[in-house]
């Protein structure tokens, strides 16, 4: 795809994703207007846009991959990283709630913008120096996404950058993915 087509690419993308995504207001609780992505994952021409657009995380200038492994948080990360991966020719790994995962697991307890949670990672999922692209739906406060790159870290592993369906620029997110490489597709 040449730029001038990405260009067009991303503009239809921003416009058609306005279509997409609704707002649910004081779910899951009062305050809280949720972003409900079921009309997007429903839709084939935008669920695929948006995958094409997150994979190019995992790429260079010149689309080479450069990731190994490509992880998502439990739940809605699973649904996007799971085929951003398989575009990249990349693992998948998830990342579940605690006590989700048979085997033995790092754990990390994080915030998140209405209480906090652990995350937890197979020990054995990310071999040393692999690199790993984290995948998720939304970055609000970050607090999944930091928690996601200390357990990529206690594998070996090195976070190659974070890609997210939408960030919500209204939250301090961007401050938790730090200096990595961010990429959203839409920002609200």
């Amino acid at each position: 795809m040449t730029e001038t087509e990405r260009e067009a690419h991303d503009a239809w993308l921003q416009g058609h994703l306005d279509t997409l995504i609704r707002d649910i207001p004081d779910f899951p609780e009062p305050g809280v207007v949720f972003k409900d992505i079921t009309p997007l994952l429903a839709d084939h021409d935008g669920f695929s846009a948006v995958i094409e657009t997150l994979a190019r995380s995992g790429r260079d200038a010149d689309g080479a991959v450069i990731v190994d492994k490509v992880v998502g948080m439990e739940a809605r990360g699973f649904i996007l990283a799971a085929p951003v991966a398989l575009a990249l020719g990349a693992g998948f790994i998830p990342v579940r709630k605690a006590g989700k995962l048979p085997g033995p697991t790092h754990a990390v307890e994080y915030d998140l913008e209405y209480g906090s949670a652990t995350l937890e990672l197979h020990r054995d999922s990310i071999r040393e120096g692999e690199r790993v692209l984290i995948v998720d739906d939304v970055l609000a406060t970050g607090g999944t996404v930091a928690a996601t790159a200390k357990l990529i870290e206690q594998c070996g592993g090195r976070v190659a950058g974070v890609a997210v369906l939408m960030e919500l620029s209204f939250l301090p997110g961007r401050a938790a993915v730090g200096d990595l490489p961010f990429r959203a597709v839409k920002t609200v």
